[in-house]
């Protein structure tokens, strides 16, 4: 399997190789992308469980590898909906002030491309 493969260069030149899963199979493995039949019916098992998705076409997830000295890859890690937010700054940045995100109920400040 293929996938799109670049670079990240970041502080002081420390580069960390970045895969792209898109346009793969990977996401459905990982339940991240869902197939029409799930979409039409309005929910998926997504983060191992069934979830409403909004007719989504997929939605978030973070996964972690390693590759030993045999290159054998091994799964460590994955995170799904809230538990990617350690990765998004201003998140915690909200969380701090006084009425936190101001939300309605969990995401619901989320629009897909197509309701906004």
């Amino acid at each position: 399997m293929k996938f799109n493969r670049r670079r990240l260069t970041i502080a002081d030149g420390l580069e960390v190789p970045w895969v792209s899963s898109d346009d793969r199979d990977f996401n459905y493995d990982f339940g991240v992308s869902f197939t029409p039949e799930e979409r039409a019916a309005g929910r998926a098992l997504y983060n191992y469980g069934l979830t409403p998705i909004r007719n989504a076409s997929d939605m978030f997830g973070l996964s972690v590898f390693a590759k030993d000295e045999k290159a054998d890859i091994f799964h460590t890690y994955s995170t799904y909906h809230r538990g990617t937010e350690l990765l998004m700054g201003a998140f915690n940045w909200l969380d701090l002030a006084p009425k936190g995100r101001n939300e309605n109920g969990t995401m619901s400040w989320v629009k897909l491309h197509d309701e906004y």
